[in-house]
Parts: C-alpha cells; structure tokens; sequence
C-alpha cells in the first residue's frame, strides 16, 4: 500500500515536471521587425497587426515604414512598440483602392478619418502640427523627433 503512494507521487512529480519543462521549451514571443513596408490596403494591415497582437509579439521598427504600415501604433500596444535609430514613418491621406477607381488616386475622407482613429495622441499631434494628413507622405524620420512619438529600442543602442 505504501509502494503505492511513493509510485503515485513519483507519476505526479514527473508529469508536473514534464509540463513545467514543455512551458519552459515553448518558444517566447517573438519580434515583429519592420525594415521596408510601403504600406497597402488598410484591411490586410488591421488583420495582420491584429494577430501580431493576439501572440504578444514586439514590434521593432528599424527601418521604413509608410502608409497602413503606421496602423501598428493603434494596434499593437504602444509598449510593445519601439523604433530604432534607423527607423522612419511616413504618413498621408488615405485613398480609394486603384483597382476601383481605374488606376485613378481618389482621397477618402472615411478612410482618413479611420486611419486617424488609430493613431495615439503624440502621432496626432505631430501630423497635426505638420498640417495634417494631405496627399504628400510626411516623413518622421529616425532621431529625437521621432522618438518624441514613439519610444526607442533600449537595446539597439
């Protein structure tokens, strides 16, 4: 009877073991890095960052990131966000889908609004202070302006 209960906790401690070190074996959460993205349909870029966010992955921007590449900052949380020295982000005015308009660039006011919507304040203040959203990129280039807006990598320095 007692060989029983020796063999019995022996089981659950090397089951509990087995689970603890099954957890300590999964991989963390990964880094999400952004080197060169132009951007393209909003749609695809809320659907990705929405996943990017559901694994608790960081996002490091260290390079270009322009258009729907910047709805990151309204999805994914600001603390898991960061830019390196060689980041930069470009925004402007949403536009209808070529494909719809016959290759013609047809401004959304909807689709303007909705990008704003996902911006934080310090974004929006600096678009804001830059004139707003227009049809021209406005670049917010690597260095302290940027990183007014969105933290820097502490380990990329």
């Amino acid at each position: 009877m007692r060989r029983s209960k020796i063999n019995t906790k022996i089981t659950k401690i090397t089951a509990l073991t087995a689970i603890l070190a099954a957890l300590a074996a999964s991989p963390a959460a990964a880094d999400y890095r952004i080197t060169r993205d132009h951007g393209g349909l909003v749609e695809q870029y809320k659907e990705k960052y929405e996943r990017i966010k559901a694994k608790g992955e960081r996002v490091i921007i260290d390079g270009i990131c322009n258009s729907a590449c910047t709805l990151v900052f309204g999805i994914v949380p600001l603390n898991k966000i960061c830019v390196t020295p060689r980041a930069s982000i470009g925004v402007h005015e949403a536009y209808l889908d070529k494909r719809w308009t016959g290759g013609v660039r047809i401004a959304s006011s909807s689709g303007t609004a909705d990008l704003m919507s996902y911006y934080p304040p310090t974004l929006k203040q600096w678009i804001a202070r830059n004139g707003g959203l227009t049809p021209q990129m406005k670049k917010l280039k690597n260095g302290v302006p940027l990183w007014e807006v969105i933290d820097p990598c502490p380990d990329e320095f």
